[in-house]
């Protein structure tokens, strides 16, 4: 099977297999992603660093956990616009794949092994990598911080907490015209039940840091940008880019403060 428009000459070898297992994956891959594909792919999961963007000391590997509906990839989206790493987003990367996704193992061992050969390579290459789905088993997440180690990069998870009926209302209002709806699988009640009921929440020897998924960025900013600076992930002057400094508000004296202004009066003094 080949994308419309494209012929078997086309497709591209994404890695040396070393098992059986890995070699089959590397097959279903190369049948379905043209070169070119996997380029427009790439494109798409990171923008060319830019003067604006504040830098990582050393890469960084920062996985994502939360309900569906926590606001995982809005937050993964705002925090790539703020720092210089790619979003590997695998909801993005299976629409682009697949015409009619259909949520299979199959269809999500293809995805997964994609979206862990890109983050490795962006990883190798000295780029952070915001890794947008959901690291919903300790298994999967001991697999992603071991690759970050190898590649010398830090692994950091972030927990968006949100409450359960919060989080399927805004699954329920999903809505393909937003930014942040646009890649999103509907689920319905028992499918959100199925991966909610399946999730193993962080434990304490994980690196990890709670967000609200009820805040916006700019809250969750905050958060982010401490935890880097604890890390040593980003220097001092980097960590204040943006904080709000209310302590220097009234810096500037204003030579009326507490008086009288005689001239709002009809008061002569002789």
């Amino acid at each position: 099977m080949y994308l419309p428009g494209t012929s078997p000459s086309d497709k591209t070898v994404f890695a040396r297999a070393d098992s059986p297992w890995e070699r089959g994956i590397l097959r279903q891959v190369q049948s379905i992603i043209t070169r070119n594909k996997t380029l427009q792919i790439l494109s798409n999961c990171y923008n060319l660093i830019g003067m604006s963007k504040l830098s990582l000391t050393r890469p960084a590997l920062i996985l994502l956990y939360g309900y569906p509906g926590s606001g995982k990839s809005y937050f993964a989206r705002q925090l790539c616009d703020e720092i210089n790493a790619a979003h590997v987003n695998g909801d993005r990367i299976r629409n682009e794949l697949f015409e009619k996704p259909r949520l299979d193992r199959q269809e999500n061992n293809i995805v997964t092994h994609l979206m862990e050969y890109m983050t490795e390579e962006f990883l190798n290459a000295g780029i952070s990598v915001v890794f947008d789905v959901n690291a919903l088993r300790f298994s999967q997440r001991r697999l992603l911080r071991d690759m970050a180690r190898k590649t010398k990069a830090h692994p950091l998870l972030v927990w968006l907490q949100i409450d359960l009926e919060s989080a399927f209302t805004r699954v329920a209002k999903r809505d393909r015209r937003k930014i942040d709806d646009r890649y999103a699988m509907p689920l319905d009640r028992t499918s959100f039940e199925q991966i909610a009921n399946a999730m193993q929440n962080p434990n304490a020897t994980e690196e990890c840091i709670v967000v609200s998924g009820k805040h916006n960025f700019t809250t969750q900013r905050s958060a982010i940008m401490k935890k880097l600076y604890d890390l040593g992930l980003i220097d001092t002057a980097t960590a204040n880019i943006g904080r709000a400094k209310p302590g220097l508000v009234n810096l500037i004296p204003n030579p009326m403060a507490g008086r009288v202004n005689n001239s709002r009066r009809n008061i002569v003094i002789r």
